[in-house]
Formats: C-alpha cells, sequence, structure tokens
C-alpha cells in the first residue's frame, strides 16, 4: 500500500513538471536601484574621523552638567535629623483588570518595607575643601557609599577620586530635605537620617 502511494505521488509529481512551459518574459524588468544598506553603512563608517568622535565625547563627558542642580551652602555646625520618607499617591493605582488596589490619597513610607542599605555623602564638587574631606574621610573607601555631588564636573572627580560619582539633582535635595554641605545619609529605621558636618576650611 505504501509502495503504491508512493509511485502513485513520484507519477503525479512528474506528470505536472513534465507539463511545464515557459512562458516567457512579461512585463518589464529592473535591475535593484536601491544599494546594500549594509554596504552603505560599512562606506560611511569608513569614512568617519573616529579619533575625533572619541575626543569630541569626552570632552562632552567633562563638561557635562544636569539644569536641575541645587546650590546649597556649607554646614556651620554639626546637625543630625530624620526625614519622614512617606509618599502620598497623587493618582489611583489599579491592578491588571482595572480594580483600584491603591486609592488617590493613600500615604506609605516605603522604609516600612525595605531596607536600603547604602549610605549616601553628599557634598559640593566646586568645593575643593568638601572634595579634600571627603578624600580623607573613611568614606571614600568604604564600598557602600555612595557619592553624589551638587556642583562641579562629575568626570573630573571620578578620575580624581577614583570611584563612581553621581549627582544629586532636585528631586534627591527636596525629598532628602538637604539643606547644608557636607552631609551623610543613612537609614534609621523608618526614616532617613541626615548628618550634617562642619569642616573647618584649609584656607583660613
Amino acid at each position: 500500500m505504501a509502495v503504491t502511494f508512493l509511485i502513485g505521488t513520484l507519477l503525479a509529481v512528474s506528470n505536472v513538471f513534465g507539463k511545464i512551459k515557459d512562458l516567457g518574459t512579461i512585463g518589464s524588468v529592473y535591475a535593484i536601484a536601491e544599494k546594500d544598506c549594509l554596504n552603505e553603512i560599512r562606506e560611511k563608517a569608513k569614512k568617519l574621523d573616529w579619533e575625533k568622535i572619541r575626543e569630541e565625547s569626552i570632552e562632552k563627558a567633562k563638561n557635562y552638567k544636569p539644569e536641575n542642580l541645587v546650590k546649597l551652602p556649607n554646614a556651620t555646625q554639626d546637625r543630625t535629623f530624620l526625614v519622614d520618607m512617606s509618599y502620598t499617591l497623587e493618582n489611583d493605582i489599579p491592578d491588571r483588570d482595572g480594580k483600584i488596589i491603591y486609592p488617590k490619597g493613600y500615604r506609605f513610607n516605603p522604609l516600612e518595607y525595605i531596607d536600603y542599605p547604602i549610605q549616601l555623602v553628599v557634598i559640593d564638587g566646586s568645593d575643593s575643601d568638601q572634595v579634600a574631606w571627603f578624600q580623607n574621610s573613611p568614606y571614600a573607601k568604604d564600598y557602600r557609599v555612595r557619592l553624589l555631588i551638587t556642583d562641579g564636573y562629575h568626570f573630573e572627580l571620578r578620575n580624581k577620586l577614583k570611584r563612581p560619582v553621581y549627582y544629586a539633582h532636585r528631586l534627591i535635595v527636596e525629598r532628602l530635605q538637604l539643606d547644608k554641605l557636607p552631609c551623610i545619609v543613612i537609614q534609621k529605621g523608618v526614616h532617613m537620617e541626615v548628618k550634617e558636618i562642619a569642616i573647618v576650611s584649609e584656607n583660613k
């Protein structure tokens, strides 16, 4: 049965191909005019001055500074205070079915549910005294510390301090109620504790 089916199939296929005819060319045929996109990219890449592009990128990084930075004054005395991180929802939060699980106006404190092991040290990166203070502090080599700056250039400081440097933009400053610098921010229970430190200027 299987052999009969196979033979029948081969005969049918042979019969179909045996009847195929060349119908010729119908309509006009044109060569593809568009360039191969990969070849075009390769050609353009060869014409680029990659060394110049690299130097320009480095120069942009050196001079980069966010526009939403907040200039804070130097601390004149040591001070410690707690910040309540509670947040009030401005909009309803629904689940995937559209049912409201957290209504607008709901207030919660994220520190009641999570631990924040990172210590934040915030300085004015344009103040040489604050930079020197950080360099000579135990925080400089502590992997748990994240350094934030409210002014100055992170590229320059990153190379000088041999560690990552981040900007403390306006939202961070306002949320943590930062007032004077330098300061250290750590979690204390359900609050964030801010320690302002008065440093003695080497220029005085």
